[in-house]
């Protein structure tokens, strides 16, 4: 990126701003043609329609988005590190991986796809934890034309099967094994459960060895990337790509029904990403960044491989946990590879927070200029916790909101710009217009108010659409408040225009920087035999920032079992179903549930009553069952 759009100072950011917002065609327009790679300029900047949530950046242009994070960097930065690798366990080597040997790697990667069979517009699902390859084959997949989607290695079988289903992915790309801390996860046997249980289209699964475990290997559908990789040609022409192909699909927690598949597509969300990168994280040309999210994540995707690799930053994959072999291990890292910027979730601050701060102390954090928080809102105790221990009183904290469907970061401060505010995430990026609207669907245009948070206008890095499901992306986030995108998120704006996000308002829990849909954990919960039914709430956790609380009847009352034993027979139905971050963390069987007389659950009783807060359930008038909220807070589980 050119420091043509580099913000500098608060009048700048004004400025920038206003004119973003009254011409933002010409405004976007700018940045695409000054900072990136076109094979063809585009006919027209913007082209839409928020009720059908059409929407179109960049018509008819022709790119790469590989060409634009590699290719481009060759000449000026071949020698420079792309990616640094930092494994598992402290004791095994880093790698260093420079811009031309990512390269390299890249398009060998891109001939063993092509060799499969893969062609531009297939689906491949990747399956793999936080080693190069995940990296390298994202681009791979870029630089061919193929779509990827990145299944989070910590899903389970029946997570994974849905996905590969739902996108009708081609292959899968899978490790023997991961290491996560102190375990060691098999991964491909997982796969091989998802394949087993939900037969699919998948014609092949490959497998990167990571672990060296023994694996079960089906003929004529698993095969080892060593014995493809190791003959496949370092020259790969790049595909010629239009601006709206798709780039890949990551698929997030619905409230109801099964995840949906957020569909980006590539001009946009390269600008984006890199633009929004340049200037929330004031990159510059020596900086060390690392982000600790994974790449499951959009975090991952956008703020540790593409946006920063299109500026031609050096980024870190961290493979391993925030406190194995100990409590340091993030400190050791910075201390370690010199890091500038450090980007991490709440959840791991009020962690680390609650070790003693000598394993913080204990190594120099002097070389860190910007500290960032992202996946949830971060509470004031951890906020000042990371502002004086680990940013020394001295890197602004970029507090910044977005979520997987917009593709990059929409609201947050720019360091040494904007003035921070501890759980504020402040002011909009230029391009993007915020607007609280009422329950009435009327625009609030005073401060210090809150409601729904909505963008009035597209920006470059909005999903496209749910994939394969056109209407649920409409009826989703552009029907409940007509002509607006709807976070599904309230907020708070406070007296002079900063918005501090209040939380979801929808039945999506966010339990340490994920998403959780409350439908699909119910309907884990409801396979249980002995299981009526269940309802799912968030309450307020001291680490993860929100804990998850069960409310379940039994069919029999008198069931026989051990009530200890039915429980954990629950989460381990639920870690089987969707994964291990699923898992209650409180379980309450209850006799009923409040209903109202059209026979929907008032949740917010629910929630009030798993927070400890009986003091006033607001209009119960409507409960069918009004005494039975009585019984469930006399055994509310504490």
């Amino acid at each position: 990126m050119s420091n043509n759009f580099k913000i500098n100072n608060l009048p700048e950011y004004f400025k920038q701003y206003k004119k973003s917002i009254k011409n933002p065609k010409k405004f976007w327009n700018e940045v695409a043609d000054n900072n990136f790679v076109w094979y063809q300029r585009w006919s027209k900047v913007l082209k839409y329609n928020m009720e059908e949530a059409r929407i179109t950046w960049f018509k008819n242009a022709k790119l790469n988005i590989t060409k634009n994070c590699l290719d481009r960097h060759l000449n000026k930065r071949g020698d420079k590190t792309a990616i640094i690798w930092e494994p598992n366990n402290p004791s095994e080597e880093a790698q260093y991986i420079t811009y031309k040997d990512l390269h390299q790697r890249v398009c060998k990667m891109a001939n063993v796809l092509t060799e499969l069979g893969v062609q531009k517009g297939d689906r491949v699902c990747i399956y793999l934890p936080m080693i190069p390859e995940l990296a390298i084959t994202m681009l791979a997949c870029a630089k061919m034309g193929a779509v990827h989607s990145v299944i989070f290695a910590g899903f389970s079988a029946s997570a994974i099967a849905s996905r590969v289903k739902d996108c009708g992915a081609k292959i899968i790309i899978c490790a023997d094994g991961g290491y996560r801390g102190n375990k060691t996860i098999d991964l491909k046997g997982i796969v091989d459960e998802a394949l087993a249980q939900h037969p699919s289209g998948v014609e092949s699964v490959l497998v990167v060895r990571r672990t060296h475990h023994t694996v079960n290997m089906k003929d004529g559908r698993d095969l080892w990337l060593d014995d493809y990789y190791s003959k496949a040609s370092s020259d790969f022409v790049t595909k010629i790509m239009d601006a709206e192909d798709p780039l890949f699909i990551l698929y997030t927690s619905g409230s109801t029904g099964k995840p949906k598949g957020m569909l980006h597509t590539c001009a946009g969300y390269m600008v984006y990403t890199a633009y929004t990168f340049k200037n929330v994280f004031d990159y510059q040309e020596n900086d060390i960044y690392w982000c600790s999210a994974d790449i499951g994540w959009i975090t991952g995707h956008s703020y540790i491989l593409y946006g920063p690799l299109c500026n031609g930053a050096t980024t870190i994959i961290f493979e391993g946990t925030p406190t194995y072999p100990q409590p340091d291990r993030f400190w050791e890292i910075i201390d370690k590879h010199k890091v500038t910027q450090f980007y991490t979730a709440p959840t791991a601050i009020r962690s680390l927070a609650k070790e003693n701060s000598d394993w913080v102390k204990q190594h120099n954090l002097s070389t860190l200029r910007i500290i960032g928080s992202v996946g949830e809102p971060i509470n004031d105790e951890a906020w000042h916790w990371y502002n004086d221990h680990v940013g020394n009183k001295k890197c602004p904290i970029v507090d910044t909101w977005w979520q997987t469907e917009t593709g990059g970061i929409l609201i947050s401060p720019i360091p040494f710009v904007t003035p921070t505010k501890p759980t504020y995430a402040t002011l909009p990026l230029p391009g993007i217009q915020p607007v609280l609207m009422d329950d009435k669907r009327n625009e609030i245009t005073e401060n210090q108010v809150s409601g729904n948070l909505c963008i009035r206008f597209p920006w470059p890095g909005i999903a496209r659409s749910i994939w394969g499901d056109h209407q649920r992306y409409i009826d989703t986030y552009f029907s409940s408040f007509p002509g607006k995108y709807f976070t599904g998120d309230g907020a708070l704006r406070d007296e002079v225009g900063y918005y501090r996000i209040t939380g979801r308002v929808d039945d999506v829990i966010i339990v340490s920087g994920h998403n959780l849909g409350t439908a699909p954990i119910e309907d884990s919960i409801n396979l249980h035999p002995a299981v009526a039914e269940s309802a799912i709430v968030g309450y307020p956790h001291d680490v993860k920032g929100n804990g998850l609380y069960g409310y379940v009847i039994l069919k029999e009352t008198g069931e026989t079992r051990h009530k200890v034993n039915l429980k954990k027979e629950i989460n381990l139905l639920i870690s089987d179903t969707i994964g291990p971050i699923a898992k209650l963390d409180k379980i309450q069987f209850v006799s009923a549930l409040p209903k109202t007389r059209s026979g929907k659950i008032m949740r917010r009783i629910l929630r009030k009553i798993a927070e400890g807060d009986f003091n006033n359930f607001g209009d119960t008038s409507t409960l069918l069952n009004p005494e039975i909220i009585e019984e469930i807070k006399r055994e509310r589980i504490e």
